[in-house]
């Protein structure tokens, strides 16, 4: 299951530090500020998990069309690829823009494009203009998502981000699932043709209407930037900036080894997302309590995200505890073993808890390699290494997905992929070892 994407740096390697500039929840979204930017981040979330979920239905458990792995890996790289293709731009944007005003705009342009996506799918139209249409939302929810993560120092003092942060990171993503529980629920009222994924596609229209209405109600500049950059060469600085980031990741062991970690995370769950989808589309059967097709998928999307929210709640304990490195290498070998399981039970059961597992274990290594981007690398190069790590985290997830779907059959029945993707945690680990061994020698 795919993870919440990269975020500003959660410093969970400095316990101490968080711990005496703790707010609590009740006293965190009592700042006024903070509490408006949190609720036009809710309702941009809770859009996103509607549309992505609108979209899934109407690609790959629509009656009216016969998806393959193709389809499936088409549809989810068009989610995630201007994560990569338009984060980079988008942040050296946002530091010249209103961030107040791309809120506004962005989500109001995204409320357009999803009534185009909606009268495509209304029309039966398929292939490149479902997908083109499709990608243009993506691409203006990035812009959103960037704004809303840039804005967040300008809304509550700076010993209290790494706080606030984690609970909007956390929260959003439970948004996001919430949105997607919302349109697998609405799709069962309106079906499941043409018309009903239509008019479920329309729904996260409400979301972004009402964030760009809470946007509406900052001041201009509340948000940033303070300076604007006054070079107008976005391309090359962007170019340059993801550069400087590879080169500066190179040269620090222990971030480059957080990112091998963590690319072995995001191949690995491709995969197994990939199959998944299958799996509920053409292989299961509903079982009891388990629910085969869309609403099966939707209980494995709010386990996943039950899982990050472990993640948040132990990896602060876990890294006190053994450090970094080994709460990385604990996380990889728990998730190891969970993929060789579940290749070898390969049941509707077995794909929901390995949901669970998976999403704890991947936010936990994330979350690591958030820190160790923060702690490590040099303040000045800290924004293109987060450019690349953009990059890493959702163009390894799409190409792990691609290639899953030019080996998995029709039904997704692949047991030794997902041994696969078991192996791709070893070498994740093995990676990781090695760099931090560089780390020693120096």
């Amino acid at each position: 299951m795919p993870t919440s994407g990269p975020t500003p740096p959660v410093a969970v390697g400095t316990p101490a530090t968080a711990k005496s500039e703790r707010l609590g929840f009740v006293r965190l979204v009592r700042t006024r500020g903070l509490r408006r930017l949190l609720a036009v981040r809710f309702a941009t979330q809770w859009a996103d998990g509607v549309f992505q979920a609108a979209l899934g239905g109407a690609v790959l458990f629509n009656p009216e069309r016969q998806a393959d792995p193709l389809a499936v890996a088409a549809g989810l790289a068009v989610l995630l690829l201007p994560y990569s293709l338009i984060g980079p731009f988008a942040g050296a944007l946002l530091d010249r823009w209103d961030r107040k005003r791309v809120l506004m705009g962005a989500n109001l342009v995204r409320a357009v494009l999803i009534v185009v996506v909606a009268a495509v799918v209304f029309a039966g139209i398929t292939g490149p203009a479902l997908y083109l249409a499709a990608l243009a939302v993506a691409g203006v929810s990035r812009f959103v998502n960037s704004g809303l993560s840039v804005a967040l120092p300008h809304v509550v003092e700076r010993r209290h981000l790494v706080e606030a942060n984690t609970f909007a990171v956390t929260v959003g993503a439970a948004m996001t699932a919430i949105g997607g529980a919302c349109a697998i629920g609405l799709r069962e009222i309106v079906g499941p043709d043409d018309t009903g994924s239509a008019i479920t596609t329309t729904v996260a229209v409400a979301g972004s209407l009402l964030a760009a209405a809470l946007a509406s109600r900052f001041r201009r500049g509340a948000l940033g930037p303070d300076r604007t950059d006054p070079d107008r060469r976005t391309a090359v600085t962007v170019l340059h900036g993801l550069a400087d980031g590879a080169r500066a990741t190179a040269a620090t062991p222990s971030v480059a080894a957080s990112f091998l970690a963590l690319a072995a995370h995001r191949f690995s769950v491709g995969i197994t997302t990939l199959l998944t989808l299958l799996l509920f589309r053409y292989s299961f059967i509903d079982s009891g309590p388990f629910r085969a097709g869309l609403a099966g998928i939707g209980e494995a999307v709010l386990l996943a995200a039950a899982g990050l929210g472990v993640a948040a709640l132990i990896a602060p304990w876990m890294v006190r505890r053994w450090g970094r490195p080994r709460t990385i290498r604990v996380a990889l070998i728990v998730a190891t073993l969970t993929q060789l399981a579940l290749a070898a039970l390969l049941s509707m059961p077995a794909v929901l808890a390995a949901a669970f597992v998976l999403g704890a274990t991947g936010q936990i290594v994330k979350l690591c390699t958030d820190a160790a981007v923060q702690s490590e690398a040099g303040d000045g190069v800290l924004g293109r290494v987060f450019a690349l790590y953009d990059v890493v985290f959702n163009v390894g997830y799409v190409l792990a997905v691609a290639a899953a779907a030019l080996l998995s059959p029709p039904n997704g029945y692949a047991p030794w992929l997902l041994a696969a993707a078991a192996a791709l945690y070893v070498l994740g680990l093995l990676a990781h070892d090695q760099q931090m061994r560089r780390t020693r020698r120096t």
